[in-house]
């Protein structure tokens, strides 16, 4: 590869002297038009002076060489036809990807499939909006076999079937999101658990200081994670206890509280929020020796309980750790069944399938014939079963219905296939965001319809207001085209400058 415009090619003039110059034809290019490639070795100083060579070359009037904006080369596939807006999206995710569950999450998207589900949606809410309008445009000059209250109905039961499609579609991005995003899991207990000795075991590093001294975790520290492919935001937070009181073991009584000075209070307040906010949450108590006798305990704090209730009450996520078993005579790594029951008696809807007994001392310590040091492994491996439950997609469970509209009654086919609810996953935020504003007029078209639970309505039941009705229906699809990137230009610009430059 010689400097441009040279006359011979002497040692100073080449560039690369094993470069490769390819050159694709549109229109089956990755662009959709002509692509030149060059191949050259990848030093510093060949890289810089094929750089400075190029705009070097002859071009024609008009048409000046200039560095390609961030993302136009897809930008140039997508306005060729070569690649849909969904696929730009999960070509951004297969780039960000870092963790094996997010690279699965891309190839779910790149398939098209997603981009001719939304089309495939839009056209039935045209060919819906088609048939009320057909009512505005010709009820006065032909005659409807049906009344405009049936034949509204019948076409809201289509609607209702499709909304019901378009929820759990939303439902399942949602779930994608927690693959995309990562799982933020906060370690919920009362001080000296094993909190942060837990968190520096999973990690693999001491990424949480660990002492005896009650509260020397006051802020949240969150660290980053792939766990088993699943990407984890992993936060250990100050250990939970009340102010100005003593605190009783489940079967021992045992750590008498300290004041609780300002700083901890507040780094106990912002664990509870934290908590609250998170995807998944990790109980830790742990066991204690007696304050009075040799024997040791289970220690559930109070406090713990009562935050334990509150996530159970808005539906979170949680898995039950006891921490220091080695502390236990012979128990062989597992958790006596009488310490299970006591947990399940003070936390009645806790799942005794998602409880593991753990000692982060025999992690950092194991001994030579132990297969799994501290039963940590365990504990993954049910984090990860937890992971899958909370991001596997929902199904829908469909009716069959019965359309009139041809005016003969016969019963539809609404089954789809399991593969489409698995695709669902791979739905970005932005499609979310816009397939729940669809729902939204989709809500309003039923709203001004008022189907009843039969399509045999009589025609003296009630006008519909069929005008509002379509332009709900109008909304709705242009929703779903602005995800598709095939909406108003204005809509399709801003889209663009978004998505490209990711």
């Amino acid at each position: 590869m010689p400097y441009p415009n040279t006359a011979a090619k002497t040692a100073d003039s080449i560039l690369d002297p094993n470069a490769i110059v390819l050159y694709f034809p549109h229109p089956n290019t990755v662009t959709g038009g002509d692509v030149l490639e060059l191949h050259i070795h990848g030093g510093l100083a060949v890289v810089k002076s094929v750089l400075g060579a190029i705009p070097r070359c002859p071009t024609t009037p008009g048409n000046p060489i200039q560095y390609a904006e961030p993302g136009e080369f897809t930008r140039r596939a997508f306005l060729n036809n070569r690649l849909d807006l969904t696929q730009v999206e999960a070509l951004g995710d297969t780039l960000a990807a870092v963790t094996e569950q997010q690279r699965r999450l891309s190839v779910r998207g790149s398939s098209g499939n997603l981009n001719k589900r939304y089309e495939l949606w839009r056209h039935e809410l045209m060919y819906a909006r088609g048939e009320l309008e057909a009512l505005i445009d010709f009820s006065e000059d032909q005659h409807f076999d049906e009344s405009p209250q049936k034949l509204a109905t019948s076409v809201a039961l289509q609607i209702k079937n499709l909304k019901c499609q378009i929820e759990t579609h939303s439902a399942n991005a949602v779930r994608g999101e927690l693959m995309r995003n990562g799982i933020r899991i906060s370690l919920v207990g009362a001080p000296n658990a094993g909190k942060s000795s837990l968190l520096n075991r999973v990690v693999g590093r001491e990424a949480a200081i660990v002492s005896r001294e009650k509260g020397t975790t006051r802020d949240v520290v969150e660290v980053g994670v792939d766990i088993d492919g699943w990407f984890c935001r992993l936060g250990d937070m100050a250990g939970l206890r009340y102010r100005g009181s003593s605190e009783e073991p489940a079967q021992i009584l045992a750590n008498h509280m300290d004041e609780i000075g300002e700083v901890e209070q507040e780094g106990i307040k912002r664990a509870q929020q934290r908590a609250l906010e998170s995807d998944l949450v990790i109980v830790v108590h742990s066991i204690e020796q007696s304050s009075t006798a040799d024997s040791v305990g289970l220690f559930i704090s109070p406090a713990v309980i009562d935050t334990v209730e509150a996530l159970q009450a808005r539906g979170s996520h949680i898995v039950t750790v006891v921490n220091k078993i080695d502390r236990i005579a012979d128990s062989k790594g597992q958790l006596p069944d009488d310490m299970i029951d006591e947990i399940t008696r003070l936390i009645p809807a806790t799942s005794r399938d998602y409880i593991y007994g753990i000692s982060c001392k025999n992690a950092i310590n194991p001994s030579i014939h132990a297969t799994d040091p501290g039963q940590i492994q365990k504990l993954l491996k049910g984090l990860t079963k937890k992971f899958k439950s909370m991001t596997e997609p929902l199904i829908p469970e469909y009716r069959s219905i019965t359309n009139t509209l041809d005016g003969e009654e016969h019963e539809e086919d609404s089954s789809i296939s399991s593969s489409v609810w698995e695709e669902s996953l791979g739905a970005t935020q932005r499609q979310r965001l816009l397939l729940d504003e669809s729902l939204h007029h989709l809500d309003d078209f039923l709203s001004h319809i008022k189907p009843k639970d039969s399509v045999s309505v009589s025609a003296d039941e009630g006008e519909v207001d069929i005008v509002l009705a379509a332009e709900s229906l109008r909304s709705a699809a242009q929703c779903l085209s602005r995800i598709t990137g095939k909406g108003e230009a204005g809509d399709v610009e801003e889209v663009l400058g978004v998505v490209f430059e990711k």
